[in-house]
């Protein structure tokens, strides 16, 4: 624990009021030269967010440090308030424990996919079309019949959201320092898992991921799209203080993909899956366990998904469908309000980015910046400044009052 968390930790006082973060999955985005130089968040028609904005604090938050693009976990561990940095988690860890998979001491979990290969072996589409959950439901039963034993080790297999699932390696004298079999783009094959420490634990591992890929190849070979599986973010679970221990908090989350139902159970988090993705259903799940929580975590996925696929019009219409859905969490009443995302996704890029995110703090204490909408360009002259996300987790508990002041 670094001598900043330290600090929040020993200035905790007791309160009643409730804080409500809402993440929009890769919110940010930069100007683009096809729609006026304006960004999804700048396009979008966002009436409820525009009423909000005045009274609000806005500003930018950088998820790991200037430069460097963060992966979803990190990015959420940081407005957790833990340092990315120095609190590592695999992606395999949280995706298993956003399933519900209870990790056992010497697990070795990992974030598993299917993909398209063409008959060289080149993948040709990372995701396989993004094959309806269904899908993925029947053909991780395939694999459970027919490729989860390999040496003296199980593989452990539960269907996820679309293309993803969970794997996770069951046996003596596995480690966690293994590279990911997947090539994380597109027009090239699947590269052999290696250990990336010394060690016949973690050479034993990449050994068994090997097999599995290569086995689940030949199960699924004649099946369309989806006729091959990867794997990555191999890693063993982690243990730090939770956000009871730490603010005093009875945190939930409210998300629908199992990778940030797992970062929320490192965090302490109680978890809740909401009937479906869309805005109106989280907000309506954050209503029913708005009595028993005075911390709760709401995540939209749909931001990230649009940008990822470079769809500007689809990002703009799900930040325009949470803008709709919004009075329904307003009328909750949250005495601290933050709306941001866990990173950048530019729909240029089609992928997550170093920029920083924009951030918007709404409380009775909040410094109003008096802007008339919330989105990047005005989040660079909020009087929040620019952030570490780490940092963020003070400024809520401090417009909650639930932080005493430094020294007499």
């Amino acid at each position: 624990m670094d001598r900043i968390e330290g600090l929040i930790e020993s200035l905790i006082v007791p309160a009643s009021s409730r804080i409500v973060l809402l993440v929009l999955d890769g919110l940010g985005d930069l100007p683009h030269p096809e729609h006026g130089g304006a960004t999804p968040l700048e396009a979008a028609r966002t009436p409820n967010l525009d009423a909000l904005a005045p009274a609000a604090a806005q500003g930018r938050l950088l998820p790991v440090a200037p430069g460097v693009t963060p992966g979803s976990g990190p990015g959420h561990l940081g407005l957790f308030g833990y340092d990315p940095l120095t609190h590592p988690v695999g992606r395999g860890v949280l995706e298993a424990l956003g399933a519900g998979i209870a990790l056992q001491p010497g697990d070795i979990a990992a974030r598993a996919n299917f993909c398209t290969r063409d008959a060289a072996g080149v993948v040709t589409d990372r995701r396989a079309g993004r094959i309806p959950t269904e899908t993925c439901a029947r053909l991780v039963e395939r694999l459970q019949r027919e490729a989860v034993r390999f040496e003296d080790v199980e593989v452990v297999l539960q269907a996820g959201k679309g293309h993803r699932f969970v794997a996770v390696l069951r046996g003596p004298g596995l480690g966690g320092e293994v590279s990911d079999a997947d090539p994380h783009k597109e027009g090239k094959p699947i590269p052999a898992a290696r250990p990336l420490a010394d060690g016949v634990e973690h050479a034993k591992t990449a050994r068994i991921v090997d097999a599995f890929i290569a086995r689940a190849a030949q199960v699924l070979e004649r099946e369309s799209p989806a006729n091959a599986a990867m794997m990555r973010g191999l890693s063993a679970r982690p243990h730090f203080p939770g956000y009871h221990e730490r603010f005093g908090l009875r945190a939930a989350a409210v998300a629908a993909y199992p990778m940030y139902r797992g970062v929320a159970e490192l965090a302490g988090m109680d978890r809740y899956i909401p009937p479906s993705e869309d805005a109106a259903a989280a907000f309506a799940e954050v209503a029913r366990v708005w009595a028993d929580h005075d911390y709760v975590f709401v995540h939209i996925k749909g931001t990230d998904m649009a940008g990822e696929d470079g769809d500007f019009a689809r990002k703009v219409a799900v930040i325009e469908e949470v803008d709709a859905a919004l009075p329904r969490l307003l009328a909750l009443q949250p005495d601290v309000l933050c709306i941001t995302g866990d990173h950048s996704t530019p729909v240029m890029m089609r992928a997550h980015s170093w920029h920083p995110v924009p951030a918007l703090v709404w409380s009775r204490l909040a410094f109003a910046d008096g802007l008339p909408r919330f989105h990047e360009k005005h989040c660079r002259a909020g009087s929040l400044g620019t952030l570490a996300s780490k940092d963020l987790i003070a400024v809520l508990l401090a417009n909650a009052g639930r932080l005493d002041k430094f020294g007499a």
